[in-house]
C-alpha cells in the first residue's frame, strides 16, 4: 500500500455507495460500465484515496485492489 493522504475528503457512506456501484456495474456488464473497462479504470483507486486516504500507485497493488473490490 502507498502513502496515506492527510485527510479524508469523502464521507464513508458515499464511499461505500460508489464502491458498491462499481462492483454492481462491473458484475452486471462483464467488467465494463458507461465510463469504460474496469481493468483500465482509475475510479476504484481514486475512491480509496478520497475515502480511506490510501494511495495505490504500484500496478500490482492496483490490480489486487480492483480484483478484491469488483468480484
Amino acid at each position: 500500500m502507498g502513502n496515506v493522504a492527510k485527510h479524508n475528503d469523502m464521507e464513508k457512506e458515499i464511499f461505500e455507495e460508489e464502491i458498491a456501484m462499481c462492483r454492481e456495474l462491473s458484475q452486471k456488464n462483464g467488467g465494463k460500465c458507461n465510463w469504460g473497462e474496469c481493468e483500465k479504470c482509475g475510479v476504484v483507486p481514486l475512491l480509496h484515496k478520497l475515502g480511506n486516504g490510501k494511495i495505490y500507485e504500484n500496478e500490482d497493488e492496483v490490480k489486487e485492489l480492483k480484483r478484491s473490490i469488483l468480484q
